[in-house]
């Protein structure tokens, strides 16, 4: 049976007690910091269409959650968490893309932005587009940051003033994409002015077949 990852809708709030086993389960294996949710909180998340959760039949095997901060200036992607039967498969890109794409869409202008300490998950953001950043550069909403107390590395990020834990940072800015794109667009046209100023040139340096310039003419009118 293959795994269905979707936008998770009410009729999916059932899981959320196994969410948060799985989450628990997941932050004693790996001994650093998967934040601790209840599952009422999860539910709240399923129940406004802010959640993504993988499943195969009626079997969750996978799940993640959007989160926002400062007035939706900031939001995040977080409890990313794949059943360990079904780790290595590709099922945490698939839910990370899927959860990425439903945030740009609620959230078109705001950064998305996580702190983690795998690896593996670094490689999918920054695939996605995520760049890593300081700590400076997240929110600066407190109740984001109450949700790392549950975690065992709190301790470092209180002893160095927020400024830096065992997780690393990583930002998705939209203002910053929309930046490079209309960087490469300019650099795409400059390029095709130049191509068609050295065809003009060569047009009038050399001669051609009569038979060419209708198709020369076409090109240095686009």
């Amino acid at each position: 049976m293959q795994v269905a990852v979707i936008v998770a809708n009410q009729s999916h709030e059932k899981y959320a007690q196994a969410v948060c086993d799985m989450i628990e389960e997941a932050a004693k294996l790996r001994g650093t910091g998967i934040a601790k949710r209840k599952p009422e909180y999860i539910r709240e998340k399923i129940h406004k269409g802010n959640a993504v959760i993988a499943l195969e039949g009626e079997k969750i095997v996978g799940f993640c959650y959007i989160e926002s901060w400062q007035g939706h200036q900031f939001v995040a992607n977080s409890g990313l968490i794949v059943h360990p039967d079904y780790r290595k498969t590709g099922l945490a890109k698939k839910i990370k893309t899927e959860i990425f794409q439903l945030s740009r869409k609620k959230f078109p202008n705001s950064k998305i932005f996580g702190i983690t300490t795998s690896l593996a998950v670094m490689k999918i953001n920054s695939e996605l587009g995520y760049k890593p950043v300081t700590f400076s550069e997240l929110t600066t909403d407190e109740t984001f940051w109450k949700g790392c107390e549950s975690c065992k590395n709190y301790d470092i990020l209180c002893r160095t003033g927020r400024k830096m834990c065992l997780c690393t940072g990583m930002v998705y800015d939209p203002a910053k994409e929309k930046t490079a794109d209309s960087l490469q667009k300019k650099q795409k046209n400059s390029s095709w002015e130049q191509f068609k100023k050295f065809l003009k040139t060569q047009r009038e340096r050399f001669p051609v077949k009569k038979s060419l310039y209708p198709k020369i003419s076409k090109i240095l009118h686009k």
